[in-house]
C-alpha cells in the first residue's frame, strides 16, 4: 500500500492570524483541503493519515464528509515540530500498516504538488527500498550567510560564494519504506541523535549516514509560509477556476 501522511500540526506564526496557515480558507475551501485532495484522487495512494493541530481533529473529520475524501482513513494529534509530528504518525500506523508499505509524508500547506510529483516518488523509493525525497536543482546565485539570521537583518553579509551546480533543494513528499524510516527513528532516539540535529527526517538521515535518493520536484511546489504565498495560491485557485 501506499499511505500518505499528511502534516498539519503547525499553529503557522509566520502567517500571523488566529487560524492556522492550513485551515486558512482560500476560494471557500482550507489550504488542507486542497493538499489532502491532491493525494486522494491520486490512482496510486490507498489511505491517507493527517497528523494534525489537536484542536484542530474534528475540523479535519468535517473536512472529509464536505468534500467526499474517500481515502482519509486516519486523523491523529501532531507535535510541536516536522520531526515529532512524523514520529507521532510513524508510531501511529505501526499495528496498521506493513513494513514494506510506503508512506509519503508532505506538509499540509503545500497544495501545489502534482500528481507527476507523487508518482515519481513512489517509483524512486520503490527501486531502492527506503526512500525518495522531492528535490529540485538551485537556478539562482548563492553565497553563505554571514549569521543564521535572516538576510532581512542589516547586520548580515555574504562573502563566500556556492557553487550552486552542488546544491539539492530538498521539499516534500518524502517517500519512506515503512520499515525503514520506523527504523531510521528508532536508532535516533536510542542514539540520542535525534535531540540533537535540526527535526527534520533528512537531516536525521544525513546525521545517522543514511543515502537520500532524489525524486522528481518542482520550483512551484511551494510551502505557504507567508501572506504573500497565500495571496499567490489564491490567484492561482481563481485562474485554475477561470480555465474549467
Amino acid at each position: 500500500m501506499n499511505i500518505a501522511m499528511i502534516l498539519a500540526g503547525g499553529v503557522g506564526s509566520r502567517l500571523g492570524g488566529d487560524i492556522p496557515k492550513q485551515f486558512i480558507e482560500v476560494c471557500g475551501r482550507p489550504v488542507l483541503a486542497y493538499t489532502v485532495e491532491a493525494f486522494d484522487k491520486h490512482p496510486d495512494i490507498d489511505a491517507i493519515l493527517v497528523v494534525s493541530l489537536g484542536t484542530h481533529i474534528d475540523h479535519v473529520w468535517d473536512m472529509k464528509e464536505k468534500y467526499a475524501f474517500t481515502k482519509l482513513k486516519w486523523v491523529t494529534e501532531g507535535g510541536d515540530t516536522f520531526q515529532t509530528s512524523v514520529i507521532k504518525g510513524i508510531d501511529f500506523l505501526r499495528d496498521k500498516i506493513s513494513r514494506d508499505d510506503t508512506v509519503l509524508i508532505h506538509f499540509g500547506a503545500s497544495p501545489f504538488v502534482t500528481g507527476e510529483i507523487i508518482s515519481d516518488a513512489i517509483r524512486v523509493c520503490g527501486i531502492n527500498g527506503t526512500n525518495a525525497i522531492s528535490t529540485t536543482d538551485y537556478y539562482l546565485l548563492a553565497g553563505v550567510k554571514h549569521s543564521t539570521s535572516s538576510v532581512t537583518d542589516p547586520e548580515n553579509h555574504s562573502d563566500e560564494y556556492i557553487n550552486r551546480d552542488t546544491i539539492a533543494v530538498m521539499n516534500t513528499p518524502h517517500a519512506f519504506r515503512y520499515g525503514f524510516v520506523d527504523d531510521l527513528y528508532r536508532e535516533g532516539m536510542e542514539t540520542g541523535m535525534t535531540d540533537k540535529v535540526e527535526p527534520h527526517t533528512t537531516t536525521l538521515m544525513y546525521a545517522l549516514g543514511k543515502r537520500i535518493y532524489f525524486s522528481k520536484g518542482s520550483q512551484t511546489n511551494i510551502k505557504i509560509t507567508t501572506r504573500e504565498d497565500l495571496e499567490f495560491f489564491e490567484n492561482y485557485i481563481r485562474g485554475k477556476g477561470s480555465k474549467v
